[in-house]
């Protein structure tokens, strides 16, 4: 057995306070679900999905939007959604109700991704050394303290905020992929609740249109508990790890029994890529982590065949794969990055002051320069001074007209003077921890994040959402009936159904709809009969264009 590199006192080892790491996930989570329409485009269309079935317009096992399937074969979260529509009290809108189901989702991702990095740390390959005269840190107290640092390093990934903050299958595959982890980090310690979790996150991963990423992580999981030699066990809990594994095996074979049934099984293989783009992809969407990963992936060279160092690993290369080798990649590589950040997690006992003070000063600058202008652009919009940023914004959407919310300026300025307070504590003198690298780098991500879904909200939401677009179509049709769409996306036949309830029929199934929507592709059908009364474009997208047509009386 090799010994491990991790050297670590009991002092750096003390806990991060449960109120400030609560109150950094939920402003994380609630920023970005709260406040605005769907957007465009995959967040609408996989509301779209759900409100049809809700309304009982589709089959629950072939979910449809005017007789088109979705782009992912996906079931578990539009029956999420539609559940959550269902569920809508009176007087509360159905995609807000959809949300804060997803926003559950995330917060059980946090929570999964905590408890799985705190099991990896209590193995005993994954301890620190033991001093010759005592005082190195306690194993719970290192494995919380790991799992502090696992959990900030998620949340300071680029790639996870808006992704994380949509209702589209993307979210539910990472919510059921960190139960998965969960599930095979925990054995021996733990056999009940991580099979539940086990069991139901890599069944969730199948239904949310990733069976293949549910049977390698099955597979490779059981692999690995299979090469366990049990040596990490605690002697009062010593547990049957082959089982488990014999159990994930007999699991996966199931799920892709039930994929197959189901018809979930899609390969979408693209190896003609722009892997310049990949490439610039890889870099950003996991900054922090993927620095510190692979410091991990050295230091620890010699433990590669440890579960705390494989599982992450495999998982991480399961999504780093997916994206290298399939469309859309900043999907596919969003499930990497709860894996990922348990590896930068183990990189912190290894690292020198050095470096943690280059970490520091890096993201001191970055996230204060990105505060700054967050800050100076809606100072900009709300009172003209300096001028080039609206002038800027009013460019890229135009027709916006700027409006003020106090409860968003409180809750910006709260979170502004909460990271000013942060800054002076991670540059004061105090006792180090391990998690204290990480801090700045979670807290900067989080900050932008609440600024931009606060501060910039209504802009955001004015071009992004659909909402402009719905009521240029609206005020073009006196007298509503039945409408003919044709070229149309997913997502504008979502928002047209939802938000202006028209009743939408393809083009050339019906004679007797009143009025016509092409987009503005559509030039092969014919004119005669139909008089264009409107073109409706939206303000953030002059090629997303509709033309509304009337049809004309027959003579």
């Amino acid at each position: 057995m090799h010994p491990t590199p991790a050297i670590v006192a009991q002092t750096a080892v003390r806990p991060l306070p449960r109120w400030a790491l609560l109150l950094l996930c939920a402003a994380y989570v609630l920023a970005g679900f709260l406040g605005r329409e769907p957007w465009k485009a995959q967040d609408m269309t996989a509301f779209g999905y759900m409100f049809q079935l809700a309304i009982g317009n589709s089959s629950w096992l072939a979910p449809t939007l005017l007789g088109r399937p979705p782009e992912f074969d996906a079931l578990l979260p539009y029956w999420l959604g539609a559940w959550a529509i269902r569920a809508t009290p009176s007087g509360w809108d159905a995609d807000l109700s959809v949300r804060i189901v997803f926003m559950g989702v995330l917060a059980l991702t946090l929570a999964a991704t905590w408890w799985a990095i705190y099991h990896l740390a209590r193995r005993q390959k994954a301890q620190p050394v033991a001093f010759a005269f005592g005082g190195e840190a306690s194993p719970i107290d290192y494995a919380r303290t790991m799992a502090d640092a696992g959990l900030l390093a998620l949340v300071a990934c680029l790639g996870l905020g808006q992704l994380s903050h949509e209702t589209t299958p993307a979210l539910t595959q990472l919510g059921c992929l960190a139960l998965a982890f969960y599930g095979f980090a925990a054995p021996p310690q733990r056999l009940l609740i991580p099979g539940l979790a086990l069991a139901l996150g890599l069944s969730g991963l199948a239904l949310s249109g990733a069976p293949t990423t549910a049977v390698l992580i099955a597979l490779g999981g059981a692999v690995l508990l299979l090469l366990d030699d049990g040596g990490d066990a605690r002697p009062d809990r010593q547990a049957p790890t082959r089982w488990v594994a014999a159990a994930a095996t007999v699991f996966a074979l199931a799920l892709g029994w039930m994929a197959s049934e189901l018809d979930l099984w899609r390969w979408r293989v693209d190896i003609d890529r722009d892997w310049r783009s990949l490439a610039r992809l890889l870099v950003w969407f996991t900054w922090p982590a993927w620095p510190l990963a692979a410091w991990t992936l050295w230091r620890w060279r010699r433990q590669l065949e440890s579960r705390h160092v494989a599982l992450p690993l495999w998982i991480t290369a399961i999504g780093v794969g997916s994206a290298l080798l399939s469309s859309p990649s900043d999907r596919a590589l969003l499930l990497a990055l709860p894996a990922l950040a348990a590896l930068a997690a183990f990189a912190l006992p290894t690292l020198s002051r050095n470096v943690s003070a280059v970490i520091d000063w890096f993201t001191l600058l970055f996230f204060t320069g990105c505060v700054l202008v967050i800050w100076v652009v809606w100072i900009s919009l709300q009172t003209g001074v300096p001028a080039k940023p609206a002038s800027n914004v009013y460019k890229l959407a135009p027709g916006y007209e700027p409006s003020f919310s106090l409860l968003a300026f409180v809750l910006a300025l709260a979170g502004t003077l909460a990271w000013a307070a942060l800054v002076r504590w991670r540059v004061g003198r105090h006792r180090s921890a391990l998690w204290k690298s990480l801090v700045l780098p979670a807290g900067g991500a989080a900050l932008c994040w609440l600024l931009v879904m606060t501060l910039w909200l209504p802009v955001l939401d004015y071009a992004r959402s659909y909402v402009p677009t719905v009521r240029g179509v609206l005020r073009a049709m006196d007298a509503p009936g039945c409408v003919e769409v044709a070229g149309l996306a997913r997502g504008q036949i979502a928002a047209l159904q939802y938000h202006a309830g028209l009743d939408l029929r393809e083009a050339g199934e019906s004679d007797s709809c009143p009025w016509r929507l092409l987009a503005a592709a559509v030039t092969d059908l014919g004119t005669q009969g139909w008089q264009t009364v409107a073109v409706v474009r939206r303000p953030a997208d002059a090629a997303d264009t509709l033309r509304v047509q009337r049809r004309q009386p027959s003579r």
